[in-house]
């Protein structure tokens, strides 16, 4: 019980569709008949306003913060990392949402939040850079992911910490493989830019 418990705990976790609950309950629209159909910020910026993407791209964030954080507060064998990485699939694949859900940049953030901060203050930072560069979101995310997949190999390479390495290189795994509608966009010059 000291690992089913936590990893099931960390997967509802990760499985709380803040786009979709946000979005039904403040604002009386189903996130996933409007914009890209996404229950990620991103969308929820699109569709429902910049107060809305912000509340959701915390709660995200905060999914697998926590999920991260659960060896704190119970007993467990499984690696808070891996805890984490349980929490983006839950939010990549939510039970409470069908199965669909956001593509893992936000949640994936919020491992880097419990287990690293540097590199999540760096993820944040790269992040907002790329975005006044390219003005596309999906761009901005794989950036952010090859950034952090460099990062890892370089703090890898001093505190031996391969776990982490692994964990950083399938996140990365999963948020571009999730993108790839939107490389396919950006290769026809069709993805859609934000305004600042």
């Amino acid at each position: 019980m000291n690992i089913l418990l936590p990893v099931i705990i960390a997967y509802l976790l990760g499985s709380i569709p803040s786009a979709l609950w946000i979005g039904k309950l403040f604002y009386n629209t189903d996130i996933r008949t409007k914009g890209s159909g996404n229950l990620g910020a991103t969308n929820t910026f699109r569709v429902l306003g910049p107060k809305a993407g912000f509340v959701v791209t915390i709660l995200d964030i905060l999914k697998g913060t926590a999920a991260t954080l659960l060896p704190l507060v119970m007993v467990t064998d499984v690696h808070p990392l891996i805890l984490g990485v349980i929490a983006v699939i839950g939010h990549m694949f939510p039970v409470f949402a069908r199965f669909k859900g956001g593509k893992a940049v936000a949640t994936s953030g919020g491992i880097l939040l419990g287990y690293q901060w540097p590199l999540f203050l760096l993820a944040v930072a790269v992040l907002l850079i790329a975005l006044k560069i390219t003005k596309m979101v999906s761009l901005s995310s794989i950036i952010l992911a090859v950034v952090s997949v460099i990062y890892t190999i370089i703090y890898t390479i001093n505190t031996g910490d391969y776990l982490f390495m692994a964990v950083i290189f399938t996140l990365a795994t999963f948020i571009i493989y999730r993108h790839r509608a939107n490389i396919a966009r950006i290769r026809a010059g069709t993805e859609p830019k934000i305004k600042w």
